[in-house]
């Protein structure tokens, strides 16, 4: 076998990793807005209000990522996340510009992106939904 094979054959492995990864980065991202850790909100430090656009975001982004990590109902949570970073993005990034590393928007399409291909590949091996076989 090959360098390439052997490599090939991973991309289902490395798929469980990106999803993984995905959703350790998007847990601390809802905690600071409904926990204020593992720090507040900017300018203040704060948290959001639960029922708020915000607080739902965040909401979405805590839950989301621990499902994600987790690998379980990796195909709905992901196309829901994906969504969610497009409205994000063109509701707060793009109205400050074109350019997405000027407006800050890059986070966001890339995790738009990644959620889209997720919902679209699922967990991969290395999750609940290959246990539960909907993987």
């Amino acid at each position: 076998m090959n360098v390439v094979t052997w490599w090939k054959s991973r991309a289902p492995q490395l798929l469980s990793i990106l999803r993984i990864m995905a959703g350790l980065l998007f847990i601390p991202i809802g905690s600071m807005i409904l926990f204020a850790w593992p720090m507040g909100m900017p300018p203040n430090n704060s948290t959001a209000p639960l029922l708020s656009q915000t607080g739902i975001g965040g909401l979405l982004e805590f839950v989301g990522g621990i499902l994600l990590v987790l690998g379980l109902f990796t195909r709905p949570v992901a196309f829901i996340l994906s969504g969610m970073m497009a409205v994000a993005y063109f509701q707060f990034h793009a109205p400050q510009g074109f350019w997405p590393m000027m407006n800050q928007g890059a986070p966001a399409i890339l995790f738009c992106f990644i959620y889209l291909y997720l919902s679209s590949a699922g967990a991969g091996p290395w999750s609940l939904d290959a246990l539960r076989g909907k993987g």
